[in-house]
């Protein structure tokens, strides 16, 4: 059956990146239109890796889960897909201020981008938290081993090929090491082979030019 406890390392990348990224986005100095481009495209990295995660689960685990398991718990992950609906909308009005931001280089339109943040997390915290809760365990019961893996081959499908090492790096980077074994045992051998090694390096890389001024 599944082991699902590699979703708290996605989840840990999810709790260190969002808090940071209005800080980055509210340091950048007027009128530096390189620094703009940079963070804007750092937060729409992290809206694309969440997007990704919950389309995982919205077509490849909430309903197996609905399907398989008691009426009881059906409650359960429809609360879940609401949370989904939530985020999905929170993290459309986080992309639509980034594109002003970009387009205007403006005051506003930075601490709009900020914001919207700010505004997104507190709900991105409570369902990461739920998920932890209740949802793993039911996950591991109804769930294969094969499925499970399924989940997290067609999110690395769906993102950028060039993005995969920063991504990669940027789930790794404090991961337990518990959690990052079963992450290895759902990722093709080749695939963890390569991404483990170049991963960590591309997202320290990646790390600094954000900080750059």
């Amino acid at each position: 059956m599944a082991d699902s406890r590699d979703m708290y390392v996605v989840h840990s990348a999810f709790r260190r990146e969002f808090p940071a990224a209005p800080r980055l986005v509210r340091a950048v100095e007027p009128g530096d239109t390189a620094a703009v481009s940079r963070i804007a495209n750092h937060v729409l990295l992290l809206t694309d890796l969440l997007n990704m995660h919950h389309t995982g689960e919205d077509e490849l685990v909430w309903p197996k889960l609905k399907a398989r398991g008691p009426a009881e718990i059906k409650p359960l992950v429809e609360t879940m897909e609401q949370h989904h609906e939530a985020l999905h909308a929170g993290l459309s009005g986080v992309e639509a201020r980034v594109a002003a931001w970009r387009a205007s280089g403006s005051r506003a339109d930075q601490e709009a981008v900020a914001v919207a943040l700010e505004t997104l997390i507190p709900t991105m915290m409570e369902h990461l938290a739920a998920e932890e809760t209740h949802l793993l365990t039911l996950i591991d019961k109804y769930l294969t081993h094969d499925e499970w893996a399924e989940v997290g081959a067609a999110g690395m499908a769906r993102a950028p090929k060039s993005k995969l090492p920063i991504l990669f790096g940027m789930v790794l980077e404090d991961g337990e090491p518990e959690h990052v074994a079963t992450l290895k045992a759902v990722i093709p051998a080749p695939a963890w082979f390569l991404l483990s090694r170049l991963g960590p390096r591309a997202f320290a890389r990646y790390s600094r030019k954000l900080s750059a001024r």
